[in-house]
């Protein structure tokens, strides 16, 4: 594959400044890698392009490569560095070990990007380029959530109106409006409205006053109204907000609010679906509430599942990018950890997994520890794509295991105690019981896992020892060393050459943690089991939102648990690997079109606030040049 080399120095350089510091291939150099022609993308720019689905089908007899995920430990809120470690395997797979690579990633939102957490391109010597691009509008992709999720909201509220306005013939001859000749028809969408109505009849005229009344009127309740409309911006003030305040509303007035972009269903859904025709059934099938009556209402009973198909059309297709070693990268989609799965998208890892071909590497990401992130990796994502990874990586700092082992507080913004820039073998050796747990669940799975020890140049050799021992007595195939961040590829090779192993080693099927004809709480419990509880508690509501999901037909969707990513159990300040505790469900909802139930284990905010000091501080332009400056 082409690469280029790498000028490294010593202290590490700012992200964007090396990032700024390498010049980007152009993006068809990247693609004829691939064998890709122009034929099979669309260019936005020099440096990124829309790789088109019909790659996949000209390719699907082509055996696919080897997949490997990137998880880690539960992490500091500091970060452990998955996305740098998943990018600089990929850079010495590529560019050091001769291997065709592709990495999927998530699309990072732009609210961190200004927030506080800043970009997620990577770091140091392995990251995404052009960082500035990856990190704020990419190829538009939220954008286009943001309009579709939002045109589904004004339909809610505008469809409640109109019932509450009109009777019942009025509504249905504007539904059904005549054409020149004076006759009706129903469009293609309401056709489906009317299966779901077991009404057979297929023109307006016939229905009798009964079913004119169940096909117009949606009767949606207020107060069951799950869906939310969304904005890329973090924005507190936006949380609970009034609508239908002014005077042509007539005094349909409901409290509602804003989520960020990446938390809308149909980011989960984008990242989810197998194919155009899949994403169109999963956007019509979402439901926004129910009716009065009890009954599941979806963009499909509002007319919009097409419409909002269409908003979508290009955003299906995974931009293609590269690292600042010349490998290719798949940037597509980036649903929320908690609320969703927290991975990037079935299509890009399918299309990547047949360009690679046998012999080659698909690396992605899955989103906070392997608690969260891995497993809904499995359960979830592989369940819906049928693919099945090799090996899992689980990374792991010397700073975390030192937190979980006993250690002081780490807090995001304040300075690290100095037990964790001394060596303390000690605390390093209590920590690895998070390790290990880790590496027992994912080995569940069927897969090798190997441990990334990402290294900190406080780190000694002695608590290096530590980890590896801890993690080979746990059951890892290998552990690791990795130096990426401050070297590049050159810094990943021995867990390239690690991961060459466990994929070429790997013989056990998958083996998901619970099957589908379960019910709810069998499955919220064999995840709960996996963390280390010994029971589960419900609230009301929880009970109340179980029985709706049964009824309605949906208890044999996955789940997908949200919960802290800084504990096993509901407690982020329960560190190590806690045990004997009962995990409480205070909600159950559901992602119906993405197809998941996520029951929610304490509260999750889906709407993030700014800080005193947000990112926005440091970002600038410099109007000489063009190049953005202090993007981190």
């Amino acid at each position: 594959m082409t690469s280029r080399k790498l000028q490294v120095v010593s202290p590490v350089p700012a992200d964007i400044d090396i990032a700024n510091s390498v010049v980007p291939l152009h993006i068809s150099e990247i693609a004829k890698d691939l064998d890709l022609n122009p034929d099979h993308y669309d260019l936005y720019g020099k440096y990124k392009a829309k790789v088109l689905l019909s790659v996949f089908d000209e390719l699907k007899e082509k055996q696919d490569g080897y997949y490997v995920v990137v998880g880690g430990i539960t992490p500091t809120p500091l970060g452990e560095g998955k996305s740098t470690t998943t990018v600089g395997l990929c850079q010495a797979l590529g560019a050091f070990l001769d291997k065709k690579v592709v990495t999927t990633l998530r699309q990072p939102s732009q609210g961190p990007t200004f927030g506080i957490k800043g970009g997620a391109a990577g770091g140091g010597y392995s990251q995404v380029i052009p960082m500035d691009e990856f990190n704020l509008h990419l190829t538009g992709d939220i954008h286009a959530i943001t309009a579709a999720n939002n045109l589904l909201a004004a339909a809610i509220d505008t469809r409640i109106f109109h019932e509450n306005t009109q009777k019942d013939a009025a509504l249905f001859n504007r539904l059904c409006p005549p054409d020149k000749e004076g006759n009706r028809s129903f469009n293609d969408i309401m056709f489906r409205r009317l299966k779901k109505l077991n009404i057979t009849k297929t023109k307006p005229g016939d229905l009798t006053p009964e079913e004119v009344n169940k096909f117009a009127r949606l009767d949606i309740d207020p107060d069951s109204i799950t869906w939310r409309r969304v904005m890329d911006v973090n924005d507190r003030f936006l949380r609970k907000i009034t609508v239908g305040q002014g005077p042509d509303e007539k005094g349909m007035v409901r409290e509602t609010g804003f989520d960020i972009s990446v938390a809308s269903e149909i980011m989960a859904v984008l990242a989810l679906t197998t194919s155009l025709s899949d994403m169109r059934e999963r956007l019509g099938k979402m439901v926004i509430g129910n009716s009065k009556s009890g009954e599941p209402v979806t963009a499909d009973d509002l007319g919009l599942g097409g419409a909002l198909t269409v908003l979508m059309k290009d955003a299906i297709n995974p931009t293609l990018m590269q690292t600042l070693e010349g490998t290719p990268v798949l940037v597509h989609a980036g649903p929320f950890a908690n609320i969703a799965h927290g991975n990037s998208s079935i299509v890009a890892d399918k299309i990547a997994l047949k360009l690679v071909g046998p012999g080659g590497y698909v690396v992605t990401e899955a989103g906070f520890g392997s608690d969260i992130g891995t497993e809904k990796f499995m359960n979830i994502k592989c369940r819906y794509s049928g693919l099945k990874p090799q090996c899992a990586i689980i990374v792991a700092t010397i700073r975390a295991l030192k937190m979980h082992g006993g250690g002081p507080l780490v807090t995001a913004g304040k300075p690290l105690d100095r037990a964790y820039v001394t060596e303390n073998v000690g605390l390093v050796e209590a920590g690895c019981v998070n390790l290990a747990r880790h590496i027992e669940n994912t080995k569940a799975y069927g897969v090798n896992v190997v441990v990334a020890v990402n290294k900190f140049s406080t780190d000694t050799d002695a608590e290096i020892a530590a980890v590896r021992n801890a993690a080979l007595a746990a059951g890892a195939f290998d552990a690791v060393l990795c130096t990426h961040h401050a070297h590049g590829g050159k810094g990943a090779v021995d867990l390239g050459i690690a991961v060459q192993k466990a994929c070429e080693n790997a013989t056990q099927p998958l083996k998901f943690l619970y099957p589908l004809d379960i019910s709810i709480k069998d499955k919220i419990e064999a995840i709960a089991r996996s963390y280390g509880a010994s029971g589960v508690e419900y609230s009301d509501q929880a009970e109340k939102q179980i029985e709706m999901y049964t009824k309605q037909g949906f208890s044999g969707l996955p789940i997908c648990m949200a919960k802290t990513q800084y504990s096993f159990s509901d407690n982020a300040s329960a560190k190590g690997a806690p045990s004997g505790f009962i995990l409480p469900i205070r909600d159950v909802r559901g992602s119906i079109g993405a197809g998941f139930i996520y029951p929610l284990v304490g509260t999750m905010s889906t709407m993030p606030g700014l800080p005193t000091r947000p990112c926005f501080y440091d970002i600038d332009l410099d109007t000489d040049t063009g190049r953005v400056k202090g993007l981190s």
